[in-house]
């Protein structure tokens, strides 16, 4: 296939690396003709490194680089360009320039994608005279890494491309999903679930951001935490996602911005690029504070009231738990809090709420356990619950412990209902598949696994308890059930299940 790119920058370049190299000649054009050899040496450069890692053969580096077409005029008629990708700014009346021009020299069976991530398909192609021949073809930055593409049919787009444009994404090594035309697609908009819900916590003063990443990293298991995520691609950036999101969805409450944000941007703390965000960066930089070392009395008496999973791993690392129903006067009282408060628990089991303290459930099998203490909290009470939550597991090392504040569902458990209630509301709205979801997620965001997957191995009936209780305790509407999860757990089907749709039934 011969392809034309339009726009030599970083997603241009990716794009044309991407395409050369998986057997395609690629016309590579800009507006201005030194990005088109800046474009075409960094491509080569980037290639030659492929063959100096042994990633590439030196013959398929030649090969891809003879593939390779720089153009002096991006409109320059190509009566054999079945492909045309657009990757300029993200701008409705620059794309819709750039496709007006280009239809006025190309042939009419050529195909128009446009890289946008945040535009709508449709109002960029309702912008030509034959709306029918565009489509989304949404690349992640770098596109030879990020093998995952998003295609995007638009309101008039010929059913025959989206079809077209996956085998061409597959056939040259990336993996392809077909997402609905709305705001934030499909990976940005699953995104929003850990980023919008940490936002919140940070908001109610639950946690600090620091400990909040580290439950991310430590109990869910994610390699990077929603705010460290936020500095490395920028508070300014970010913060444009989920107000343009939220907006185009006319403000979903599971969507709702922070308002935090606009006064961090303003002031310039946007991450890495200006040198302070969550963290500061730099040489000066001295990186996030070092976690308290454990001071309290690891030999306190413990009861546990609820769960018996945490009586258990409690005991087989040695500490000493309470039988019966009423916690001795010495003994701190554990409560495995799902979706409610420790306070709700000591004011409805009549608990001493000066020692009284939660753990999250999530957390209890983790290197990492997380402790919820209330404002009527003994402070020495609490670092003896820390000491014996710290102790290790038979021949392990000891347990890391956050100290968080007392709030409906913690920490963990907020972010893991809000990532997967944004996932399911994406398929309820059949805006792309459960596969596709988990699929994209996995590959765009770097998930441990996809977020209808993950809730499977949750439960969705335990998770459908805990989005009600959180619901019930908070009054928040972004913690309402959504209906895919109602259903699912009422069925026993799994979140990752399609489901029969009325269409089926109909012979």
């Amino acid at each position: 296939m011969r392809i034309r790119i339009v726009g030599a920058g970083a997603m241009g370049r990716g794009i044309a690396q991407w395409a050369a190299s998986g057997g395609h000649t690629v016309e590579v054009s800009d507006v201005r003709t030194e990005a088109v050899r800046e474009a075409v040496g960094f491509v080569r450069s980037m290639l030659e490194r492929a063959v100096a890692k042994g990633r590439m053969s030196a013959q398929d580096c030649a090969a891809a680089v003879a593939r390779l077409v720089p153009l002096d005029d991006p409109w320059a008629p190509g009566p054999d360009v079945e492909l045309v990708v657009e990757a300029v700014r993200e701008d409705l009346d620059t794309k819709a320039e750039v496709f007006g021009k280009l239809e006025r020299v190309l042939p009419a069976g050529t195909v128009f994608a446009t890289n946008t991530s945040s535009l709508s398909v449709t109002r960029i192609a309702a912008t030509l005279d034959d709306p029918s021949r565009l489509a989304g073809l949404h690349f992640f930055n770098p596109v030879p890494l990020m093998r995952i593409v998003e295609v995007v049919p638009g309101a008039t787009t010929r059913p025959e491309l989206p079809p077209l444009l996956t085998q061409l994404v597959e056939s040259c090594g990336h993996r392809a999903v077909t997402v609905s035309d709305t705001p934030g697609f499909l990976v940005n908009h699953a995104g929003r679930g850990l980023v919008t819900e940490a936002l919140a916590l940070l908001e109610e003063s639950v946690a600090e951001p620091v400990d909040i990443d580290r439950v991310v990293r430590d109990v869910l298991g994610l390699r990077m935490g929603p705010f460290e995520l936020m500095d490395l691609t920028g508070l300014d950036v970010t913060a444009a996602v989920i107000d343009s999101i939220w907006q185009g969805f006319r403000h979903e409450p599971r969507l709702r911005p922070s308002y935090l944000t606009p006064n961090r941007v303003a002031a310039g703390l946007h991450g890495r690029k200006t040198g302070k965000g969550w963290y500061a960066y730099g040489p000066d930089a001295t990186g996030p504070a070092e976690e308290a070392p454990v001071a309290g009395d690891a030999g306190r008496p413990v009861f546990v009231a609820g769960d018996g999973a945490l009586g258990e791993a409690l005991r087989a690392s040695g500490a000493t738990v309470e039988d019966g129903e009423h916690p001795s006067a010495d003994a701190l009282v554990l409560v495995p809090v799902w979706g409610t408060t420790v306070a709700a628990a000591v004011a409805a089991q009549g608990l001493p709420a000066e020692r009284a303290f939660g753990v999250d459930p999530l957390s209890v099998t983790t290197g990492r356990r997380v402790l919820s203490v209330t404002p009527a909290a003994d402070p020495a009470a609490a670092r003896d619950a820390r000491a014996v939550l710290a102790r290790p597991a038979p021949g392990g090392q000891p347990h890391t412990v956050t100290v968080v504040r007392d709030a409906a569902g913690s920490v963990a458990q907020r972010l893991i209902v809000s990532v997967v209630s944004v996932a399911t509301s994406i398929a309820e709205r059949a805006l792309a598949a459960p596969e596709d979801i988990d699929l994209a997620v996995t590959l765009g965001l770097g998930y441990p696994t996809g977020p209808l997957a993950w809730g499977d191995r949750i439960g969705a009936a335990r998770l459908l308890d805990l989005q009600r209780a959180l619901h019930t305790s908070t009054g928040d509407p972004r913690h309402r059930p959504t209906r895919w999860l109602t259903e699912r757990a009422q069925l026993g089907l799994p979140l990752t299940h399609r489901g029969t749709a009325p269409g089926e039934c109909l012979g």
